[in-house]
């Protein structure tokens, strides 16, 4: 977290396409979120005639009040100057190859971790807890893989075709794991569809939090 004008902004990757920023504001009391490039926010970029180290004792100061404040604080502000100092030195890439190469590994506690989720969901009747981790793992090779073909048809395609392939797959990879929750589960569809609620918020709060703890651990190791 990096704050700056009074406006709360977090960095939340550096893989591929380069930084990104989330910055949130509010107007009329309606909250809003903004995705921009670090080059994009007068927050982020150094000033002229700004040296390395006044940027990060500008930028790295996070506010931070929640549990273990002692000791997350000097993760963030280390993180934080890692980051301006490999971002200055136009050495992303090493960012996005320690992201990526940690990601593959919290994905083997991420994935097991779902499974228990599922365990709670599906108590009745009773499953063993390597059927729901197969079901994931069947799962998520199968997103993979259609989104993998999906990019790769992308790039060769009308843009217009694209939107709307794009937009069939993202409806397709749902029910595709709506069927097989009531195939492999044999439970009713709105049940089915409850649990299928509940179990895509889990899902992305849970991905949420790996990349969060994959970035912070990667900025740290380097």
């Amino acid at each position: 977290m990096i704050e700056g004008q009074g406006i709360p902004t977090l960095v939340i990757g550096t893989a591929h396409h380069g930084p990104r920023v989330v910055r949130f504001s509010e107007g009329h009391g309606i909250p809003s979120v903004t995705l921009v490039s670090p080059d994009k926010t007068d927050v982020f970029a150094a000033k002229p005639g700004e040296t390395l180290q006044q940027q990060q004792e500008r930028l790295c100061k996070p506010e931070y009040d929640g549990p273990a404040r002692a000791l997350v604080i000097p993760f963030l502000e280390k993180d934080c100057r890692v980051f301006l100092e490999y971002s200055a030195g136009g050495r992303d890439h090493a960012l996005s190859e320690a992201f990526i190469h940690n990601l593959s590994r919290a994905m083997f506690i991420f994935l097991p971790a779902l499974a228990l989720v599922m365990k709670v969901m599906y108590r009745r009747p009773r499953h063993y807890y390597v059927e729901h981790l197969l079901f994931f793992l069947h799962n998520h090779a199968f997103a993979f893989l259609i989104f993998a073909l999906l990019t790769l048809l992308t790039r060769f395609l009308p843009s217009s075709i694209g939107n709307w392939l794009t937009l069939g797959v993202w409806l397709y990879v749902p029910y595709y794991l709506f069927v097989s929750m009531r195939r492999v589960y044999g439970q009713g569809r709105w049940l089915t569809f409850a649990k299928l609620v509940m179990l895509s918020f889990t899902y992305f709060a849970g991905t949420a939090m790996t990349l969060a703890v994959t970035s912070i651990y990667s900025l740290y190791a380097l």
